[in-house]
């Protein structure tokens, strides 16, 4: 028996994704993505993925750390829900950002190489394109904070640009 919720095919639709930024004091993990991936070899992002079948987005969220990480003691709040128009298909991506806290010891990743990097140092990484306007904002959240609404639309060029609440933010690069 079909949902009365069931998706219409011809309508936009979203693919659910989470990233997780997590921090110790003034450090926040990263992981510089392997090589071999397709999608960012070589920069660092947050943790994160995709939403399985039957599982919350918070629960996304906890199973890519510790996917990712090992990490299980977590405290994780949301800090952005973006909207991404990837301009190439009938569907795009929703993003769920979240900021968290944990303690505990890292475990190694096929998805890439984990570092507690300095929050003021992050900067200087090579970060995936929408980092450096993205993070200072979820870092300012506290859990008591409603999350931002965000949305990324690329041109034809295959340029970036990132709204938050509907207001451009100045150049990102």
């Amino acid at each position: 028996m079909q949902s009365s919720q069931s998706p219409d095919p011809t309508r936009y639709q979203f693919i659910s994704r989470v990233l997780v930024f997590l921090t110790r004091g003034d450090e926040i993990l990263l992981i510089k993505r392997a090589a071999d991936k397709k999608l960012w070899p070589g920069l660092y992002n947050g943790l994160g993925g995709h939403v399985e079948r039957g599982e919350s987005v918070y629960a996304a969220a906890a199973r890519e750390v510790e996917e990712e990480s090992g990490l299980t003691d977590l405290s994780l709040w949301l800090c952005a829900v973006v909207a991404i128009d990837t301009g190439e298909t009938a569907s795009g991506i929703l993003m769920f950002v979240f900021h968290g806290e944990t303690e505990g010891e890292l475990r190694p990743s096929a998805e890439g190489a984990l570092e507690w990097a300095s929050v003021d140092k992050v900067s200087d990484l090579p970060l995936v394109e929408d980092i450096p306007v993205l993070l200072p904002r979820i870092l300012e959240r506290s859990p008591k904070d409603p999350p931002l609404w965000g949305l990324y639309t690329y041109d034809s060029s295959g340029n970036l640009s990132i709204r938050f609440d509907g207001h451009p933010f100045p150049e990102q690069n």
